[in-house]
């Protein structure tokens, strides 16, 4: 992990989360947003005022294959 993300970095990027999310109000589930240097992870219900996580993209695809486990 790299930094925490701040509310004004979080604004300007193009969040999106699985298409495998689910729950009883569509809102289970962690997003990310990308950009060259940092991959970015909030959790979906709390968009506005909750923590968002950076990883370094070496970070992220260390994490990748054992998510699946």
């Amino acid at each position: 992990m790299i930094r925490e993300t701040s509310a004004k970095d979080a604004a300007e990027l193009a969040w999106f989360k699985s298409s495998h999310s689910s729950g009883p109000d569509g809102d289970s589930c962690v997003e990310i947003a990308t950009t060259p240097k940092t991959i970015h992870v909030r959790d979906s219900k709390h968009i506005e005022n909750g923590p968002r996580l950076g990883f370094t993209p070496s970070a992220w695809a260390g994490f990748i294959p054992h998510a699946s486990k």
